[in-house]
């Protein structure tokens, strides 16, 4: 049998492999670079970026738990102008699609951030993380209002022409509406989950163990879960679907594809193997030469339900 044809494109971005790395785990590349091979992924999506630099949360801002991580980094990033002088000189040796995660504190930002990036050459596309808290409306994050985040995708839309992929908070009431919403304000694909909301308590000082109080929680306990909210967004949209949370390896990811993604994002795992997305690969490939499949498109959506 020939070699199964790998290739995938999601939100017009054409990727040699389905196989992402997620926001936020990856740093912006250097950092994985002497540890894994950047031109075998399907794209590089670095972590969070807003207009200016910012310092995050203080430390402790990460723990191990049972199943996962709970992290409070709290987006530390180099703002646009410092990722874009620092890092994508670097990022611009490879074939493999860079895709900039952004964020912003108010509506306006968010739109700054976003024409920045249009004219930088060597950004294939957004993705728009509306998980953050709007500081003008109170604290409350634009991934969980309807309202908020049509007015956040579609400011967006119209400030980049690049291609605009929201990631959806699994806070929502009903990530199917969210994901409507999505498609209806021009975006070209959704990414799907975010961490889930968590608290850490020692036991002997009583307290928090973040600084910050609460964090995310990530990893493989999320992923069950994960694979619900993908497949509930996949019967709402007609859009590509990235889909994440707790892929350790490639039965994971083919999971993910099944229920209705396109595309899937190694995250955490990455902490305890740098080689996990490489890894995820292989294993879709070898999972397609055994079953005598001869495209990785043919997995999406293709789970038999009862």
């Amino acid at each position: 049998m020939a070699t199964p044809d790998m290739t995938v494109e999601v939100a017009g971005i054409r990727m040699r492999n389905p196989v992402m790395t997620a926001s936020g785990t990856f740093g912006y590349g250097p950092e994985y670079a002497d540890l894994v091979d950047i031109n075998a992924l399907g794209a590089l999506v670095v972590k969070g970026i807003r207009m200016e630099p910012w310092e995050g949360n203080a430390p402790p801002r990460m723990v191990e738990v049972p199943g996962g991580l709970v992290n409070a980094i709290g987006l530390q990033g180099p703002g646009v102008a410092g990722f874009v002088e620092t890092y994508m000189p670097f990022l611009r040796q490879f074939e493999t699609p860079v895709i900039v995660n952004i964020w912003g504190r108010t509506l306006e930002e968010y739109g700054e951030v976003a024409a920045a990036f249009d004219a930088v050459p060597g950004v294939a596309g957004i993705e728009l993380n509306i998980s953050c808290p709007n500081v003008k409306e109170g604290g409350i994050a634009f991934g969980t209002d309807l309202k908020m985040a049509a007015s956040v995708i579609s400011l967006v839309r119209r400030r980049t022409r690049l291609p605009l992929i929201p990631k959806l908070s699994p806070n929502a009431a009903s990530v199917d509406a969210f994901a409507k919403v999505a498609q209806e304000e021009g975006a070209d694909a959704v990414s799907l989950i975010n961490t889930l909301p968590a608290l850490v308590i020692d036991i002997e000082t009583r307290r928090p163990v973040l600084s910050n109080v609460f964090g995310g929680l990530s990893g493989p306990g999320i992923h069950a879960f994960a694979v619900r909210q993908v497949w509930d967004a996949a019967q709402a949209v007609r859009i590509p679907i990235i889909g994440m949370g707790g892929i350790t390896d490639a039965t994971g990811a083919i999971e993910m594809m099944l229920a209705g993604a396109s595309a899937v994002a190694v995250g955490t795992a990455s902490f305890t193997n740098p080689s996990t997305a490489v890894e995820v690969i292989a294993g879709i490939e070898a999972y397609l030469e055994r079953h005598g499949i001869g495209s990785v498109r043919e997995l999406t959506g293709g789970v038999v339900m009862p």
